[in-house]
């Protein structure tokens, strides 16, 4: 019988915590947008558009740098307090690398990281 590799990932607009589901305890893997307050703060005070295209434009690599990363995967679930989850998800509906995917999304608040292991152990259990 093949197992099936399954992830956990705690999401927002800023972080993304990634943590393999396996019987031993593995780091959780942070990644991080590049779209920050003050990034934010510097494209509106020169313009609202500006700012708004900047955001999805960073937004885009952010998502991108995760789905890279749940292509080695059978299972994922996305979970966290935002839309952040559902966009990523949405996104990656329209890619057909992610066909075989089993791809769920939970809300959550947010967690400490011994929350956030617990969560994916629970839901894939």
């Amino acid at each position: 019988m093949i197992k099936s590799k399954k992830l956990g990932i705690w999401i927002d607009h800023s972080n993304a915590h990634l943590m393999e589901f396996c019987p031993e305890e593995k780091t959780i893997t942070i990644i991080k947008s590049d779209f920050t307050q003050q990034e934010k703060h510097s494209s509106l005070e020169k313009n609202e558009n500006i700012m708004h295209n900047k955001e999805q434009h960073m937004l885009a690599g952010y998502f991108k740098k995760i789905a890279e990363v749940i292509k080695q995967y059978d299972e994922v679930v996305l979970f966290g307090p935002t839309d952040a989850k559902l966009e990523l998800k949405n996104l990656l509906k329209e890619d057909h690398h992610f066909d075989k995917i089993k791809i769920e999304t939970r809300s959550a608040d947010k967690m400490t990281e011994m929350q956030e292991r617990l969560f994916v152990r629970e839901h894939f259990a």
